[in-house]
């Protein structure tokens, strides 16, 4: 069976919107019983976005098999519903990185290797692979950047030759642009979506559709100047109003006849009607006035909020099936360090203290776990939340005044994080962690239990260091439970405290694997306990699980 491919290229400018617009269809082809599969091609030069600040790109999202990826990849799985592999992200790194392998090990046998065809037959060999490897009806594959970009133009050149190897009824191309709106002729501009077209079609691509973004209403026609200008039939013109809530957008594509304009194209019947009865559901329940809570998010990185893109998007999944909304306080771990906003923390419900990498704002968490224990306010933390946890409970209970990570303090007398042992003489800081799923043993009669329904889960990974075993024992004998482990029972996987309303911490990332309409545990748990704690009542939707 031939997979059939639908690509998306974006103009104009990024970050309109390629990687939701690609899940929202994803999502409306799924409903319809085909089999899919999602592809980022990044054309960064790195291997992967692993080592790159979040701010730079945002969090760095992570699959069951450890690759480290974008963010967009986050977006596919949950409008989706997937679990993605490494085949769904492909960096100019990557493709580069096979490529000059290959001539050190002499496959190419002395010939000369050129962009055309060697990079480009590397990206056509991982595209045909994320479908095949899947075995997916469609493969829905978004080309990072913007047409015009001197990085991405291998990646166009190597979807353009694959229209033609896979013939033109097995594949589409949609093209996303922006409409910039001029406040001064109050005129929504088409111009740039025509250069952009243009562009794409000088280096050979005719888009199928045009998804056409903007902060403003769209009139019919403007479509019909796009169609006209570009030669895109104007049904396939879908103009895409900039939305309250990006879980809104798969419906607002099912309206347009996205679906039914792709699958035409692509010679495709539908196997079933569409089944969007929870989409639906949970979109109305977004919409409805509830209660509201209020969190408090401590991090590093909180003035670029995709840095925590799946951190909020689980805390908002739990709220919804709490039925309360939710309200995010971005509180700067640094500033909480300098003694700056320390009373905000007098104004939520609950706290979460994600994950992070170096020292800054460090001491800032440690006071967030420290406020959260003393005041009994619901606590989650992830990942170095889970470590920080640990850290002031040395300090503040065992009395350890110097407890630390030897990340932060290699000469503290207190370890109390330690890296793990077969890290200790790695050279490299890239694809050297504990990534990826990973079992945990969930011990019987405590919160985890409780909060996972089952002794047995498997979790994504993202770090180097664990709660040193030589401290374990004290910590047991002064309240903290370590009550997920490994299956070995050497690493500690879950903390939590006996004497608390909420505080529990993990040592993986259970965001990645939260969606829309299947909250994560521990996230609807802590969203649970806040409400408990302001005596709102959960509204438990269970039909929504």
């Amino acid at each position: 069976m031939t997979t059939k491919v639908i690509f998306f290229t974006g103009g104009v400018l990024s970050s309109v919107g390629k990687g939701v617009t690609a899940a929202a269809i994803g999502r409306l082809l799924k409903a319809r019983g085909f089999n899919i599969t999602i592809q980022k091609l990044d054309p960064y030069l790195n291997v992967d976005p692993g080592t790159l600040s979040p701010y730079q790109h945002g969090e760095v999202f992570v699959l069951d098999d450890g690759a480290e990826t974008d963010l967009d990849l986050g977006h596919y799985e949950r409008f989706c519903d997937l679990r993605l592999t490494h085949n769904s992200t492909v960096t100019t790194g990557q493709v580069y990185q096979e490529v000059l392998d290959r001539e050190r090990r002499g496959d190419y046998l002395g010939g000369t290797i050129q962009v055309i065809p060697h990079i480009t037959n590397e990206i056509k060999r991982r595209i045909a692979l994320v479908g095949k490897a899947s075995n997916a009806d469609i493969a829905l594959v978004e080309v990072g950047g913007t047409v015009g970009d001197i990085e991405g133009q291998p990646f166009l050149e190597a979807i353009r030759e694959m229209r033609n190897d896979l013939g033109r009824g097995n594949t589409a191309f949609v093209h996303l642009t922006w409409l910039p709106y001029l406040k001064a002729t109050e005129e929504t501009k088409t111009k740039p979506t025509q250069h952009s077209v243009r562009e794409l079609r000088s280096i050979g691509i005719l888009p199928d559709m045009i998804v056409a973004r903007s902060d403003y209403p769209v009139e019919r026609a403007l479509c019909a100047k796009i169609a006209q200008f570009c030669d895109v039939p104007v049904e396939a013109v879908i103009p895409l109003e900039t939305a309250d809530l990006l879980y809104r957008i798969p419906l607002v594509l099912e309206e347009m006849h996205v679906a039914e304009i792709l699958m035409e194209r692509l010679n495709l019947t539908p196997k079933q009607e569409p089944d969007l009865a929870k989409w639906r559901w949970m979109v109305q329940e977004l919409g409805r006035e509830k209660p509201v809570v209020r969190i408090g998010l401590v991090g590093k990185y909180v003035e670029l909020h995709d840095a925590y893109l799946s951190v909020r998007e689980a805390i908002k999944h739990a709220a919804l099936y709490a039925g309360v909304d939710v309200e995010i306080d971005w509180i700067s771990a640094a500033d909480l360090e300098k003694g700056i906003g320390l009373e905000r923390l007098d104004n939520v419900d609950g706290i979460v203290v994600p994950g992070g990498f170096g020292s800054r704002g460090v001491e800032g968490k440690i006071l967030a776990a420290k406020y959260a224990r003393e005041h009994g306010v619901p606590y989650l933390g992830l990942c170095m939340g889970m470590q920080v946890m640990v850290i002031e409970y040395g300090r503040s209970v065992l009395g350890f005044d110097d407890a630390n990570s030897s990340e932060f303090d290699k000469l503290t007398a207190h370890p109390v994080i330690d890296l793990m042992p077969e890290q200790t003489n790695l050279e490299e800081t890239g694809g050297t962690m504990r990534l990826g799923l990973y079992p945990c043993q969930i011990q019987p009669e405590t919160l985890a239990a409780r909060l996972y329904q089952t002794d047995h889960v498997e979790e994504r990974h993202r770090h180097r260091y664990e709660v040193n075993n030589d401290f374990r024992p004290l910590y047991e004998q002064n309240g903290m439970v370590f009550s997920g482990l490994s299956p070995n029972r050497v690493l500690v996987e879950i903390a939590e405290l006996k004497e608390h309303p909420f505080m529990i911490g993990c040592q993986f990332h259970p965001e990645f694997l939260s969606r829309p309409t299947a909250p994560h545990p521990l996230f609807a748990g802590f969203i649970a306990a806040v409400c408990k704690q302001r005596r709102l009542p959960v509204e438990a939707h269970l039909h929504a699980s």
